[in-house]
């Protein structure tokens, strides 16, 4: 796995790193033991939870109660557990979920959905169909939508 990481000068390299943990406890290593948070303990780990081989979230002090922090990519990133990344149709970034009023309705009934678990939406349940970000990049590529209500998509459109 590789990571990224400031040079404290503005400027950042990438490393490789080994993967010696199990940060999700299903039994496979996933993640690289650092000292993310700076605490001068190595009680932290980077992983790739989506297995494109970039860490992708940060565990902090993986030996007791921990945060998480997700990267969707962007290099920014933010703390877990206070909703997904996702952009809206102008492609402004937010974060929420995972009930949002996405198609602007007034009501906080669209549904996003993680599929790769990465902390960015990839799909999202709208009154308008269901937007979908095919290639991981957090723009929405796809609208499917029913127009005879049985539940199948009948068209599909870029977006």
């Amino acid at each position: 796995m590789d990571y990224c990481s400031s040079d404290g000068d503005g400027s950042a390299s990438w490393w490789p790193a080994q993967l010696t943990v199990d940060t999700d406890g299903d039994g496979t290593l996933d993640g690289a033991v650092l000292d993310v948070d700076g605490d001068g303990r190595f009680d932290d780990a980077l992983t790739d939870l989506d297995g494109d081989g970039h860490a992708d979230h940060a565990v902090i002090d993986i030996d007791g109660a921990h945060a998480t922090l997700t990267d969707d990519g962007s290099g920014t990133w933010t703390v877990g557990g206070g909703g997904l990344r996702w952009f809206g149709l102008d492609g402004v970034g937010h974060t929420g979920g995972p009930f949002i009023d996405f198609d602007g309705d007034g009501a906080a009934d669209d549904r996003l959905v993680d599929v790769d678990g990465n902390g960015l939406a990839d799909r999202v349940f709208a009154g308008d169909g269901v937007h979908v970000d095919t290639d991981g990049d957090g723009r929405w590529d796809l609208t499917l939508s029913d127009s005879d209500g049985d539940g199948a998509a009948d068209a599909v459109q870029p977006v």
